[in-house]
């Protein structure tokens, strides 16, 4: 009898647990004409969300269809899953636009990071450097903070031609050490009468990325000798653990 009684509170419980496992789902799937309907409404709204299409399943929206930029793409999950009862959504949406070489797209946004945030003081401890294929952005590098990444980004989403983009750039540790190592460092080189023409350029040439007391230079200098000072005035800087000299050379001497 304590067997068969211990059988049947066995069923009961798988019962039960059955039932919270399908409750949910249903809880969720009797919200999806409504959500459907504000989804529909929301994407008719806005010109840019024109040729997008939705469907809802268990109050997850998946979206599908073309935008003309890859920001667009990312607007469109934004504004979706700010919407009651959205569990969450699936973003397939493609970004048609315009087709442009990857060397093309490469260079053009080479260039707008270069001068992003020109005149703000710590454009010079940002590097971020670009690679295309097939459309696709992988942006690399390191900044002091998340500002200088994040108005990178905003600028490559926003450009025609990105199809999609893969975000490998690391935001540093904020450390005090470290600024002050950044500051000095910034000061020995451009302040160096050979290399103190390269100040002249509002978007610092020579970047100077610290890490935990480490100095990574980066960035494009004329020739040997120049980048030999700029490894040498940054290794004379108090503090600094050790210093890896990467930039490149346009010109040979």
């Amino acid at each position: 009898m304590h067997r068969i009684r211990t059988s049947l509170a066995s069923l009961v419980w798988v019962a039960i647990l059955g039932a919270l496992l399908v409750v949910p789902a249903f809880a969720a799937s009797r919200y999806d004409p409504a959500i459907q309907a504000r989804v529909t409404q929301e994407l008719a709204r806005k010109q840019q969300f024109r040729n997008l299409q939705a469907a809802t399943e268990d109050g997850i929206v998946t979206l599908t269809g073309s935008v003309d930029l890859y920001q667009q793409k990312l607007d469109a999950a934004k504004t979706i899953k700010k919407l009651k009862d959205v569990q969450g959504v699936r973003n397939l949406i493609e970004v048609a636009g315009k087709d442009l070489p990857d060397t093309t797209l490469a260079a053009q946004l080479g260039r707008k990071i270069y001068f992003d945030r020109v005149g703000y003081y710590d454009n010079a401890f940002n590097f971020i450097d670009v690679a295309v294929k097939d459309g696709v952005v992988t942006l690399q590098g390191a900044t002091r903070d998340d500002v200088g990444r994040n108005s990178a980004l905003a600028l490559v989403n926003r450009t025609p031609g990105v199809k999609d983009v893969i975000n490998d750039v690391k935001v540093l540790p904020v450390s005090g050490f470290d600024d002050q190592i950044r500051l000095r460092t910034l000061r020995a080189i451009y302040h160096d009468p050979v290399l103190s023409r390269y100040a002249i350029d509002p978007a610092r040439p020579i970047r100077i990325i610290v890490e935990n007391g480490h100095v990574t230079l980066y960035g494009v200098v004329d020739n040997t000798m120049d980048k030999q000072v700029a490894g040498i005035r940054a290794n004379g800087v108090l503090g600094a653990f050790s210093v890896q000299n990467n930039l490149e050379v346009v010109k040979q001497s």
